[in-house]
Formats: C-alpha cells, structure tokens, sequence
C-alpha cells in the first residue's frame, strides 16, 4: 500500500507539472505527421518546360544562390532523379535560425519558387513541438525534461493500472458504464482503460523523442542496444590534396551525373559544399518519399571523386550493422512514417489520444478534490 501510494504521488505530481507540456506535444505531434502530403496537396506545381538539356552544374547553383540571397550560408543543393523536377538550393543558418529555399529550373537557372520553412502553418505546428513557442534556450530544456517527466509518468501509471485481483482486471481493460454510471467513473475510466492500450505506443514516441533531445539519453540508448560505432556525424577528410586536370569541369561539378549512374534508383541527390578545402564532399542520397532512414551518407574526395570512408554510424545504409539502423530509423519511427502509410494513420490517432490523458488526469484530480471538500463538510456537519 506505502509503494502504491508513493508511486500514485509521483504520477500525480508529475501529471500536474508535465500535463500542459505533454498536451502540446501530442497535440502538435499529431498535426505534423501528415504535414508532408498537405504541403504536396497546397503547393502549385512546377512545370520544367526546357526537358533534355544539359543539368546546372552546383557551381552554378551556388552563383545563383549567392546572388539571390548574398552573405546567406547554403545548406546544399537537391538534385531530383527526374528531368522535369526543379534544382532545390537549401539555405539554413541556427542562430538566429534561417531556413530558405529557392527552386531553379534545371537547365537554365531560372529561380521558379521561393520558399521560407519558417513560415507558414507547419512552421508553426513544429516550433511549438520543438520549443512550446518560447525561445531555444527555453523551450527546448523544457520539451527534453518534461518527456523525461511524462516517461516515468507511463511507468508509475501501468504500476497504478495493475490491478489487484481478477475483480478488478475486468474492469482495466474495457468500458463498463451504465446510465447510471457517474462522470467521474466515466473519467477515471477513460484515463485507466485508454491509457493502459496506448501507454506502449506512447512509450515509443518518448523514447525516440528524447533520443533526439537529449545527448546523454541518445548516449546511454544506443550503447544499451549494443552500438560501438561513432555517435557523431563526421564529414571524413580528402584521400588526395591536388586536383584532377584532365576535364573541364571541377569534380563537385562533375558530381551530379556521377550519382544518376551509380545510383540511378534513388529519389534524390543533396550535395552539401564542402566547408573548406580538407573536406570531403558530403552527399544524402535518398530512396523513397517520406523516410530517411535508409538513406546513404555518402563522402567524396572533392578534387578526385573517390568516396571516403566514415567511422560514423550514418554512412552507407547496406554498412550498417542492426544498432545503427535502429538508430538511423529513430526519426521515421518518431513521425510514424516507418511503415508508410498505416503507421502514420496509427501515429496521428495514437498522438490525438495521448492528449486527451493530461486532461482526464486533471479532471480526475479535480474530481478528487471536490469529493474530500464534502467529505470534511459532511463529517463538520454530522459532528
């Protein structure tokens, strides 16, 4: 009874303190999960009307991108697999944060789109599942420590749903109301059955929630499952210090066609500039529309174009062992996107249903208040 009523305290405390966090992140994460397929069902489609010509070399791109938005830090440049698809340059700075994109014909450069990620309706839906739409500093603390919170609060809840004997187990797993039955059972109810199915679903978004928030629990994670790779992303050094002069184009120009040929199933192709002239050229080539996890981190030799090897988990996706791939698919897990379509239907209800346990255990807390009042009312009045 002494542990029970230890661990009720704690799932209380913790259920006043964390709920609002937690609401907001179900809540939040729920809209997000479809934010893809809306943005592709809102946006204007663009038409590559000059097919079949030569493709802009990153060079180029990178002219373009600097005299659009000059003294801006280019993230990289996207390379669709498909000639009627437009050339992405990818601008993003962290602080203050600035993330842009421009959309360029393939052939000739012209800028098609302008797009600002940090506007817009899931721009918003994100900030506040990332910082509560308060500052970095602030609200990114508060989103790590408040999940830690609610963890241990799905812990001591399937504690506190366990039930005492075969009497009470009926009674935890399915709704047994009668029109009788008072909204305070209905509540208690609510909160006990829906969150005991869901507590395991809920248990997976908190986990790779806080492999993403928090380095330590990211650390602890992937050394319990078994990794013993490097945890870090590393963009590897140049194999060579002299360029190749045996062609017109530079290497990171030559690059492009280089991927169509090695890798003519993929999706798409980023190439991010190398950062100085040690550096490797580093290269996300993905798969399939919607998850990242089996995408190939690739690091070429920017003056030759021989691939370099990493001793990072996020190289090739066929080099990883079980431990990385389990990692690699911590965000597509996260979303639901794992497994396509069914996951993240299963995802968006799960998250819906998860916000609705701070408000019952509120109200239930409310519920238990009112009644103590008349409880000590009715014993003042019988004394």
């Amino acid at each position: 009874m002494l542990k029970r009523k230890t661990f009720r305290l704690i799932h209380l405390f913790i259920g006043l303190v964390a709920g609002i966090i937690v609401f907001i992140e179900a809540v939040t994460g729920a809209l997000w999960v479809f934010n893809e397929e809306i943005s592709e069902l809102l946006e204007d489609e663009i038409v590559i009307e000059e097919v079949g010509k030569r493709l802009i070399t990153p060079t180029q791109v990178r002219q373009i991108g600097n005299e659009i938005l000059p003294g801006r830090a280019i993230h990289g440049v996207l390379y669709a697999n498909s000639p009627s698809e437009p050339i992405e340059i990818i601008f993003y700075e962290s602080d203050p944060e600035f993330y842009y994109s421009l959309f360029l014909d393939p052939y000739t450069g012209e800028v098609l789109k302008h797009e600002d990620h940090k506007k817009g309706f899931f721009a918003f839906v994100l900030e506040g599942h990332l910082t509560l739409w308060l500052p970095k500093a602030v609200g990114e603390p508060l989103i790590a420590y408040g999940t830690l919170m609610f963890l241990v609060s799905i812990i001591t809840g399937i504690v506190l749903w366990w039930p005492k004997n075969k009497k009470g187990r009926k009674q935890r797993f399915r709704f047994d109301w009668k029109s009788t039955t008072r909204w305070r059972r209905k509540n208690f109810d609510l909160h006990t059955v829906i969150g005991f199915y869901v507590s395991s679903l809920a248990m997976v978004f908190v986990i790779t929630g806080l492999v993403m928030s928090l380095n330590w629990f990211y650390f602890l994670y992937y050394k319990g499952i078994g990794g013993d790779s490097e945890m870090r992303f590393i963009i590897p050094e140049n194999t060579s210090e002299v360029a190749i002069a045996d062609s017109s184009l530079s290497a990171i120009d030559r690059l492009p066609q280089l991927l169509l040929s090695n890798y003519p199933t993929a999706r798409d192709y980023e190439i991010h500039y190398p950062h100085d002239e040690k550096r490797s050229i580093y290269v996300e080539v993905s798969y399939k529309d919607g998850t990242y996890y089996d995408s190939d981190y690739l690091f070429f030799d920017q003056f030759t174009l021989d691939e370099v090897e990493t001793p990072s988990i996020y190289g090739k996706f066929e080099d990883a062992d079980t431990q990385d791939h389990i990692m690699r698919m911590n965000y597509d897990i996260h979303v639901g996107a794992i497994g396509g379509l069914p996951t993240k239907v299963l995802a968006f209800l799960a998250s819906l249903v998860v916000s609705t346990l701070p408000v019952t255990g509120v109200l239930l807390y409310i519920g238990r208040k009112k009644k103590k009042k008349k409880e000590v009312r009715f014993a003042m009045v019988k004394s």
